[in-house]
This record gives C-alpha cells, structure tokens and sequence, in this order.
C-alpha cells in the first residue's frame, strides 16, 4: 500500500509539468506548421531567391542540434528581445520544427497533380488563391501520416527545455530523484507519462487520417 501511495504522489508532483510539456509541444507545432507551410511553398512555387532561402533555412536547421538552436534563442537573442525559458523553448522547438515540416508539406504539395494548378488558374483563380484554396487543402491531407510523426518527435524532444530550466516532465521528474533518492521511480514515471501523450497523440491522428481519407 506504502509503494502505491508513493507512486500516486510521484504522479501528483509530475502533473504540473504534464501542462508545460502540452504547452511547449502545442505552441512548437503551430510556429513550425505555420514556418513550414510559408517555406514548403516558397520552395515549390517562390522565385529564385525565396526558394533558395527556404532551401537554406531548412538545410541549416536541420543540421543543427535542437538544444544548440535553443541555447542561442535564450542566450543570445533573449538579451536584446524579452523571453521566458518557457517562451525561448519553445520558440527554439517551433523553429527547429519548422524545417522538418518544410520537407514534409513539400513533399506533399510535390505530390498534388500539376493539373489542379492548371486547371484552377484555367478557370480564373490567381496563383495565390489557387495555392491557398486548391493546392494546400490537398497537401495538408496528403502530409498527415508524415506530420504525425513530427508530431511524436517534438513531444520528445520537449524534454530538452529542461537544460534552460523550464519545469516540465522531466525536469521536475529530474527534482524529484534527487529529493527522494528513487530514480527508477521518478523516471519511471515521467516514462509512463510520455508513453501516454504519444500513444493518444498518434491515435487522435489516426483517426483524422482515416476521416480525411474518406472525404478525399
């Protein structure tokens, strides 16, 4: 009874950074779907310079550790812009994001036949409507089972704020070993915790997967 106990206050303590990793997850997912719909077709359908700079922005980040991209955004540009570790965080994980969306929604938009396009500017629609209205609708649901994926990766990857000291999962779970000397237990169930997102996460995505399908 004694054990079961400890691990109902373990959980108690780990909830509070249940919401801060939500959080940070949520708000990287939107800056990176927003950057990586902007570049995936500034890549596809930009002039020469913006898809060269698209290009760049997706090529450099990628090949830049996650934790790098964050230590700069609260080191360097946190001391001439206001930011909380929680903000910089989280904006350094959108950032990153957004050029692995980059590729995904350009993969898909590669995919839309060329003759929506033709046929869309064929009957009166400027290049950015048809983009918007014709094209983008059908790249998003193409790149739903690759989005999901990022999806569970950035989850993961949320645990890397802790090195600016943001309190969520692990960092608190990190607090909690050190004070009560049970490693397995903390982290076992911080474990648990990130088994649960991911597991939920990619089910709610299957499941809008399965549904766009049947509109398509």
């Amino acid at each position: 009874m004694e054990g079961f106990n400890n691990i109902l206050t373990m959980f108690r303590f780990l909830l509070p950074g249940l919401w801060v990793t939500l959080s940070v997850t949520a708000i990287a997912l939107v800056l990176g779907f927003g950057l990586g719909t902007v570049m995936a077709v500034a890549r596809v359908y930009g002039g020469p310079l913006s898809s060269r700079l698209a290009a760049a922005y997706s090529i450099i980040v990628r090949a830049v550790p996650v934790v790098v991209i964050i230590f700069i955004l609260f080191f360097v540009i946190a001391a001439f812009v206001d930011l909380s570790p929680f903000l910089s965080g989280a904006l350094a994980l959108g950032f990153a994001s957004g050029a692995y969306q980059t590729e995904i929604f350009r993969g898909a938009i590669l995919s839309v036949p060329r003759g929506q396009m033709v046929a869309a500017r064929a009957i009166g629609m400027n290049r950015l409507k048809a983009i918007r209205s014709i094209v983008l609708p059908q790249a998003i649901r193409i790149a739903i089972p690759a989005w999901s994926n990022e999806v569970t990766l950035v989850l993961k990857d949320s645990t890397l704020v802790f090195v600016i000291g943001v309190p969520e999962i692990l960092r608190r779970a990190q607090y909690a070993s050190a004070r009560t000397l049970e490693p397995f237990l903390a982290f076992g169930a911080a474990a648990v915790l990130y088994l649960l997102m991911t597991f939920l996460a990619s089910r709610l995505l299957d499941v809008i997967e399965q549904r766009t399908k049947l509109m398509m």
